[in-house]
């Protein structure tokens, strides 16, 4: 088995024909990833063609690097006004990065506090933020505590990144996202 055929075992039939999909929209990301939903990067990488799609990946994943991408500390680290302010940096980093101007550009983040080594006083929640020329949105998902492992929580939290992927790249996705009882996802245009 090759190492490309490794990778792509890890993806179920319906992500890969997903990112295959986003691929081949003319969409062009930059993605910006800390505390959570790192394997969307890896799977987006998986699959042939993520060249197409990636200008940039950044994981700002320590305080200080965080700090240093946003250029100031932010209230809080996981929350709806950081992941919209990491979509808008990363929105901007595109238009600086892109070659075509006629090229369709997206920013898109995740900050997430998830499953560790240590006891968290509040809940596991992620936010997944998308920015363009035209609009900055956050999508907020609250997990039920202890329900999933560390795997598990980023499993979904990397799946929910996809699809805002997939509907940034004008894809309809088909296959239902599926939460467990008590878990929230809501979705907050923010400009």
């Amino acid at each position: 088995m090759s190492k490309e055929q490794a990778l792509g075992s890890l993806l179920t039939p319906q992500s890969s024909s997903l990112i295959a999909r986003i691929h081949a929209s003319p969409v062009m990301v930059v993605l910006v990833i800390t505390g959570g939903g790192t394997q969307a990067l890896a799977d987006l990488l998986a699959v042939p063609g993520a060249s197409r799609t990636l200008l940039e990946a950044l994981v700002p994943y320590s305080a200080k690097s965080l700090v240093e991408f946003l250029g100031s500390p932010p209230a809080q680290f996981a929350s709806v006004p950081t992941a919209a302010a990491l979509a808008q940096a990363a929105y901007r980093r595109a238009v600086l990065l892109r070659e075509d101007t006629a090229t369709p550009l997206v920013g898109l983040s995740c900050t997430a506090t998830l499953v560790t080594d240590r006891p968290k006083k509040g809940d596991h929640r992620a936010y997944i933020g998308l920015s363009t020329a035209r609009q900055t949105r956050v999508y907020a998902l609250t997990l039920q505590k202890g329900a999933r492992d560390r795997p598990g929580e980023e499993r979904v939290v990397s799946d929910l990144l996809l699809r805002v992927c997939a509907e940034a790249c004008g894809i309809k996705v088909n296959e239902s996202f599926s939460l467990l009882p008590g878990e929230q996802l809501t979705v907050e245009d923010v400009w």
